[in-house]
């Protein structure tokens, strides 16, 4: 999808500082992956203490192969 944006100039040069991307459609494709990889990581936080696991699940088990 093509589209015009006005970035904060700040911003980017900071955001090419920390990242090893070449051009601004890479950084802003990297940008756009990470905040959606951030938002979907939050939605499973907002799962804590709504799952309950059975008595006798032992995670400790599941790791030995590992």
């Amino acid at each position: 999808m093509r589209t015009n944006i006005v970035l904060d100039d700040k911003l980017v040069e900071e955001a090419f500082r920390l990242s090893n991307a070449k051009t601004k459609r890479e950084l802003i494709q990297l940008a756009l992956e990470e905040y959606v990889d951030n938002r979907k990581r939050k939605n499973l936080m907002d799962l804590k203490g709504k799952i309950q696991f059975a008595d006798d699940y032992d995670y400790k088990s599941m790791r030995e192969g590992i």
